[in-house]
């Protein structure tokens, strides 16, 4: 049945829909939480407390967009690999629920959203946007390339720390934006390395490469190394925006919650690696509760 006889017929309609929004991931949604606390760390920074509450939603309503249309293109790029991998056989693309061309033209349709939404920011924002779509299109493809696709996420999820700066404050982001453009930088770094350690034997089998092949018995003392100097970072850019007692508590809540990972993920089996990797939102979580504590508290 084409896809025009399909919406006519209300059980396949339901169906394709159903497929639709589990291709990009609504069903799960740990990447909006992990895309999103970064993004409304540099919002609260860059407005100082009291950011222009037009500014989040439109970036919050960006976050979902972006992070849809990202899943929706990375299945569509591993399409040739995910009826191989155990956790990602049954997704709509691999099971053949939908086609390549729809899981493309839907993120070229999320992309479009997110780009409209952008024109409603300063133009500065929205020469910033060209780099993160491009950023997006590209990563998914990285893992046949090189052993660092993790850091190619970083770099497409912390792109809209500046992002935010330049929406925020009409001008081009200050040092504090790159500091924190660099710890998320990082901590993308080190939890998708957990995620790809799931992942690392059907990796293997299939060729694709991830930070968790390249860094092998090292993984663990890998990740906490990443996981420092994230804490680094953020420490760094907090004494830059004046930030004090309850930011650095939410950092040493963060530091807690990345030992008990290190400890979870010891015998280094594929679900404890998974439920680290899940548990990251609750990090970036705690850093947001501290840093608006920290303003709203002064």
């Amino acid at each position: 049945m084409n896809l025009v006889d399909c919406f006519r017929n209300p059980t396949c309609r339901r169906q394709r829909l159903s497929a639709y929004a589990r291709l990009i991931r609504l069903d799960r949604p740990i990447g909006i939480f992990l895309l999103l606390w970064p993004t409304l760390w540099a919002l609260w920074i860059a407005g100082e407390g009291h950011p222009d509450w037009r500014v989040v939603a439109v970036f919050v309503a960006g976050v979902v967009l972006m992070r849809s249309a990202g899943c929706a293109i990375n299945d569509y790029a591993d399409r040739g690999f995910d009826p191989h991998v155990a956790r990602t056989r049954t997704r709509p693309l691999a099971a053949g629920e939908i086609t390549p061309r729809e899981a493309l033209g839907i993120f070229v349709l999320l992309c479009l959203l997110a780009f409209a939404l952008v024109l409603t920011l300063n133009s500065l924002t929205i020469r910033l946007s060209v780099v993160a779509v491009l950023l997006a299109a590209t990563y998914p493809f990285m893992k046949r390339f090189h052993y660092l696709p993790q850091v190619h996420l970083g770099a497409a999820f912390g792109w809209a720390i500046p992002m935010a700066f330049a929406a925020q404050t009409g001008s081009f982001p200050p040092p504090v934006a790159w500091l924190l453009f660099i710890a998320n930088l990082l901590w993308t770094t080190a939890y998708d390395t957990l995620y790809a350690m799931a992942d690392r034997e059907d990796d293997l089998r299939i060729g694709v490469k991830s930070t968790a092949i390249l860094f092998g018995d090292l993984d663990r003392f890998m990740v906490g190394v990443l996981q420092g100097l994230f804490l680094l970072a953020l420490w760094l850019a907090g004494r830059q925006a004046g930030l004090d007692g309850w930011w650095l508590a939410g950092l040493a809540v963060a530091a807690l919650l990345m030992l008990h990972q290190q400890w979870r993920v010891r015998n280094r089996e594929p679900a404890a690696c998974f439920k680290a990797f899940l548990e990251n939102n609750w990090v970036g979580a705690a850093i947001f509760a501290g840093l608006v504590l920290d303003y709203a508290l002064r």
